[in-house]
């Protein structure tokens, strides 16, 4: 692997000429700007895994197409064994950065492509599958990050991608050439973009006959020049700006993982690396793979995050002198129970997973879905539980100025004290901790990111296999099975 660690990881991320923008400003170097350093930083920590021993069988696979060892976070799942290796890679990655380390989204684009270009070419003759591979060789042994592109923009939504009044509202091809593809458009809340090497690009949803033109998958560098990034503003990012450490409450990492809007403007796209365009029938698959491969993770690095905010409001619990307090251990442990069932519903549709046609494994549809649902509800609980425990010192803290001013320092110091021994600092570093991780965008990701809560619902739904339960009862009842049999489509 080329980039070896997290030093030369950040090193690489100079040597783009990314074009980016934060506030109406273009960032010189992302990798020391307040507002994207603190992503670049959790990324890096992916990269830093790999060298340690204890993690390294977690953090590295061997590549299938070439034997050699990479990046999981690069690898094609082979087996029910990846496929669990990656939902504990993901947990100790939570526990360590608080916080999304990013190159989970380009995981899973490439495992849903990599299965869906298989058939593409089975059906078709196409070639993409080869293209893939060679591009994925490109970024294993270079050892890049990518980031999944998926979500448009949409528009009007009551409306498809060819009947907008703007065509550019989905990322669509725009002209054809003979060694390659135009296109534009844009994606927006693409987590990690903006200290990624390599862009995916997929369609955001099934389509139909008229809207081939937006059944494009592809790989663009970056720092293409027909590609600006605007960088998402996050909760408590002017605090970054004025370098107020204790209250940014996680001053290493950010808050959540760096959300960037990426516009195309007649980006031009080479045949090799051109691996979907226009064929429609199969937008679907591809989306309903990717978005399974992406909810398994959630139980998985969400579980991490509420392990470190058990930690954190346990010992502001001991710093507050109320750890022993019978309600107290009762909630910590409801913290604790929620964290593991969510973690096991990541772990189960992983151990479930079953092979594609490619050989390319893919988790249980329906649990990875039940696993996203359970996100959207207890790291919301864990976040209230956190909060509750916290009191209502958690929203009326002092500023890092008044603990250090020489006219009110006094006072804080004296009026925000707890147990005898533990500096008044530590007391408000931990609330700043607990405040960046259970309110504003932290739960806005939860909440919505892999598909809002409904597009879970709407999966468990249909995969809940509402005809086979019927004859279950059914034939427990004593009721007669009919020629003309109640099907799933009924409902």
């Amino acid at each position: 692997m080329k980039i070896k660690n997290g030093a030369e990881y950040i090193e690489s991320l100079r040597k783009l000429k990314t074009r980016i923008y934060f506030k109406g400003k273009k960032i010189k170097d992302v990798t020391r700007n307040p507002a994207t350093a603190p992503h670049v930083r959790a990324a890096a920590m992916t990269y830093a895994l790999a060298n340690k021993e204890k993690y390294t069988d977690l953090a590295t696979a061997a590549s299938h197409l070439t034997g050699r060892k990479i990046s999981r976070f690069t690898h094609v799942h082979q087996n029910v064994e990846d496929l669990i290796k990656k939902i504990k890679l993901l947990r100790v990655l939570g526990q360590k950065t608080g916080t999304c380390f990013q190159r989970c989204v380009g995981l899973d684009g490439i495992n849903a492509v990599y299965s869906v270009t298989y058939e593409i070419d089975e059906k078709y003759g196409t070639d993409y599958l080869e293209r893939l591979k060679k591009w994925m060789i490109y970024i294993q042994d270079e050892n890049l990050m990518v980031v999944g592109a998926m979500t448009d923009p949409k528009g009007d939504r009551s409306k498809g991608p060819s009947d907008q009044s703007d065509p550019d509202q989905y990322v669509h091809v725009v002209d054809r050439r003979p060694d390659g593809i135009v296109i534009r458009g844009a994606k927006l809340h693409m987590t990690g973009a903006v200290n990624s090497h390599e862009i995916l690009v997929m369609p955001t949803t099934a389509l139909n006959e008229q809207s081939k033109d937006y059944a494009v998958v592809c790989a663009i560098p970056i720092d293409d020049p027909g590609i600006t990034l605007i960088f998402g503003r996050q909760t408590g990012d002017d605090r970054r700006d004025r370098l107020e450490r204790i209250d940014v409450g996680k001053p290493k990492f950010g808050v959540v993982g760096g959300e960037a809007l990426i516009a195309f403007e007649n980006v031009f796209v080479p045949t090799e690396r051109v691996f979907m365009d226009g064929e429609v029938d199969f937008t679907g698959s591809l989306v309903y793979r990717f978005a399974a491969h992406h909810r398994a993770n959630y139980g998985a690095c969400k579980t991490g995050l509420m392990d470190v905010l058990t930690g954190a409001v346990s010992y502001l619990a001991q710093i507050q002198g109320t750890a022993k307090a019978s309600h107290i251990k009762d909630k910590v442990t409801e913290m604790i129970h929620l964290s593991e069932t969510l973690y096991s519903s990541s772990i189960a549709c992983s151990a479930e997973g079953v092979p594609t046609p490619s050989g390319a494994y893919l988790v249980d549809t329906m649990l990875a879905n039940v696993c996203k649902q359970n996100v959207t509800r207890f790291h919301f609980e864990v976040s209230r539980l956190a909060t509750d425990i916290a009191g209502g010192f958690l929203a009326t803290m002092p500023s890092e100025y008044d603990l250090k001013s020489e006219d009110v320092g006094h006072l804080v110091k004296k009026y925000f004290s707890g147990v005898a021994g533990i500096p008044v600092e530590e007391r408000i570093k931990i609330g700043r901790l607990i405040e960046a991780m259970t309110g504003g965008t932290a739960m806005v990701e939860s909440m919505h990111g892999a598909g809002s809560p409904q597009a879970q619902r709407i999966m468990i739904f249909r995969e809940g296999k509402l005809a086979e339960k019927i004859k279950l009862a059914k034939a427990l009842a004593g009721i007669p099975s009919k020629k003309a049999e109640i099907k799933d489509s009924n409902y």
